[in-house]
């Protein structure tokens, strides 16, 4: 409620060892008083409920020659429902955590059994998932500096960076970054942070270095989000990722964002390790840049993501022979470069016509999505333009409380082409979603 290589992976067990000596035995130093509102421990967390009316149909790709059929039908969900709390052993120990319901499921079970050839086992229970997305350990040092360990939230983009539903406009979270790569993604490592400067020099950072994407899960249509490890009981951290983002906020109501991922040899994270012997090394850059405006009369936010995966051609190639069982799509090829940009702004009509007490907090938007998971190829590859994406959502906000908005929008979406305006190759999507969501912490003291 984050292309340089910071070390070899040879390096990252002495450097984590060195780095959790120092995380214990290091003297605390006067720290900022303690701004958050509670002494000892809170407890909240936030939540969705949305409903989406629909003129296509669910197969885009196979179930029309001209893209989704003209097919209307509606959906109900809860996309999410977040429990949250913090803890402070002492002023300066502080244990978080989050976790999701997402769906209302149980999620899926998988094991790679050994015993009969690396086959993967499967069993479903319920759809949806259930995840601890955020489990951390922080050692407050000085404002600067302070260390954290744990599963946390990897800030590549701006929807991880802040991910609760008021910090976006539409009933959905921004389609380009959910489509390419994880989102809410959380993985476990260590991080440090801090915030440095003053004034106009005012600058906030995050390092990390954390488990590292699994190349089996790359596909034709989200890229690289399908590379999240977690169906087993362990991740691998043969190559682990090193993450960096650091925000400019020297200027109030402003916040200016970038982001680098870096993994030196995704390869060595797959579930069987000679999956990809003789490709040679994988490795895969994210980077990211957002802005955030938040003034008295507008609301804006922009944000641009993008990247590059190493030998895409052969992953894709390797990729399609993966057992039947595995809990991947295999769908492929596999694209060299993927991207996402998302602009959006929000009028507020009630501080517009005056602050009076009685007019409602409506807030009208506009927002523009481009993405395309098949943005570039690799070597041979032909991709395919259905996964190319130019979207317009319009939509109000009502913030009946401060920390309560319900969501109303229209969505349309242009299959194949990257301009702003007019149609695409493929038959348009469109629809009209409605949806509440709320955020707040409960009780504390």
């Amino acid at each position: 409620m984050t292309k340089t290589k910071l070390f070899s992976h040879h390096s990252t067990l002495p450097t984590l060892l060195v780095l959790v000596f120092m995380l214990t035995v290091m003297p605390a130093q006067a720290a900022e008083p303690d701004t958050t509102g509670y002494k000892k421990f809170r407890f909240g967390g936030y939540g969705e409920m949305v409903a989406n009316f629909k003129d296509y149909g669910i197969n885009r790709f196979y179930g029309h020659s001209e893209g989704n059929a003209k097919q209307n039908h509606a959906t109900i969900s809860l996309p999410r429902f977040v429990v949250a709390f913090d803890y402070k052993f002492t002023p300066r120990w502080v244990l978080g955590a989050e976790i999701e319901f997402e769906s209302g499921g149980t999620g899926t079970a998988y094991e790679l059994e050994n015993t009969e050839n690396g086959e993967y086992e499967t069993e479903v229970e319920k759809g949806g998932e259930v995840a601890v997305e955020q489990l951390h350990l922080t050692r407050l040092i000085v404002p600067e500096f302070n260390v954290r360990v744990g599963h946390l939230i990897v800030p590549i983009g701006l929807t991880n960076a802040h991910h609760e539903p008021i910090n976006f406009f539409g009933t959905s979270r921004p389609e380009g970054e959910t489509t390419i790569i994880p989102c809410t993604w959380h993985e476990t490592g260590i991080e440090f942070l801090g915030a440095l400067g003053s004034g106009y020099a005012r600058f906030d950072y995050e390092a990390m270095i954390v488990a590292g994407l699994n190349p089996n899960g790359f596909d034709r249509n989200n890229w690289v989000k399908g590379g999240k490890q977690g169906i087993f009981e362990e991740d691998n951290f043969s190559s682990p990722a090193y993450v960096a983002r650091i925000n400019y906020t020297g200027v109030p109501r402003l916040r200016l964002g970038a982001a680098l991922y870096y993994c030196a040899d995704a390869g060595k994270n797959c579930d069987k390790l000679i999956t990809y012997d003789g490709v040679g090394s994988i490795p895969v850059t994210l980077y990211s840049l957002d802005a955030q405006y938040t003034g008295r009369y507008v609301t804006a936010r922009a944000n641009w993501l993008s990247g590059n995966v190493a030998h895409a051609d052969e992953i894709g190639s390797i990729n399609r022979k993966l057992s039947n069982k595995a809990a991947y799509s295999r769908l492929v090829p596999v694209a060299k470069r993927a991207v996402a940009c998302n602009m959006e702004v929000g009028f507020n009509l009630k501080n517009m016509v005056g602050g009076n007490g009685r007019f409602p907090a409506i807030v009208p938007f506009a927002q523009y999505e481009y993405y395309n998971p098949q943005e570039k190829a690799d070597g041979t590859n032909v991709m395919d333009q259905r996964c190319q994406v130019s979207k317009w959502n319009f939509g109000l906000n009502w913030r009946a409380l401060p920390n309560l908005v319900v969501k109303a929008n229209y969505t349309t979406r242009q299959i194949g082409t990257s301009k702003m305006f007019g149609k695409g190759i493929y038959n348009s999507e469109n629809e009209f979603g409605i949806g509440v969501a709320y955020i707040g912490w409960f009780t504390s003291k």
